[in-house]
């Protein structure tokens, strides 16, 4: 399956400068200049997902898209976070209902504590998803500069049911909060959909070692 968006080959490749969290600099850009042995030094491509108050979608992307890379052995490759674009459950644990979505099917969430996103984490990441295009909004209002806003997506973009050119709330990732446990269920299948699909295309583009990933549409 081939997931083509504009702009997106711009990402960086693996072995690609861009510092880490306390750390000065990173390695040099061309990924071509190491042989095979050095591949362990290479720094992981890292995402964070955002969404309102870091309790519900984004923890639900932050935890799919893990299991999802462990189990294609390329868990080693990303680093994964989450964050909220609001202060206001900063240092909670993921909404109950999240919680109890994710362990039904295998996934264990407790460990999640709430954070605010810090546009100083721009510099130290390699793609920022936001989960509906209100969150997409206030990032790109943070961003400092174009490469910044090169890094900025929206999950559904990922989702191969959204179609080629998906339109309005097409591109939301639901907001669960004032809904009950069905609407959390139905939201973490549509969160597995969509980044079966993000991993598919990191791998397409490069950034992650070609191994047998899962397919989108196996998740639908």
């Amino acid at each position: 399956m081939d997931i083509s968006l504009p702009g997106f080959g711009a990402l960086r490749q693996p072995g690609a400068a861009r510092p880490g969290p306390g750390q000065g600099e990173g390695l040099p850009g061309d990924a071509d200049a190491y042989p095979d042995e050095y591949a362990q030094e290479r720094p992981p491509f890292r995402i964070c997902f955002v969404c309102s108050g870091n309790i519900c979608r984004s923890p639900m992307a932050e935890y799919v898209l893990r299991r999802l890379a462990d189990e294609a052995g390329v868990g080693a490759e990303l680093e994964i976070d989450s964050a909220g674009t609001g202060d206001w459950h900063i240092g909670e644990r993921a909404d109950r209902r999240t919680l109890t979505a994710l362990a039904a099917v295998g996934y264990d969430g407790a460990a999640h504590r709430a954070r605010q996103f810090d546009s100083k984490w721009f510099t130290q990441l390699d793609l920022v998803i936001a989960l509906d295009r209100g969150h997409e909004l206030t990032l790109r209002s943070w961003a400092a500069d174009p490469e910044q806003q090169a890094s900025i997506w929206l999950l559904r973009r990922f989702d191969p049911a959204a179609g080629p050119s998906p339109a309005g709330s097409e591109l939301d990732v639901p907001d669960p909060y004032y809904d009950g446990p069905q609407a959390f269920a139905s939201v973490l299948r549509l969160v597995e959909r969509c980044c079966a699909g993000l991993l598919l295309h990191l791998q397409q583009l490069g950034v992650l070692e070609p191994r047998e990933l899962v397919e989108p549409g196996d998740l639908v």
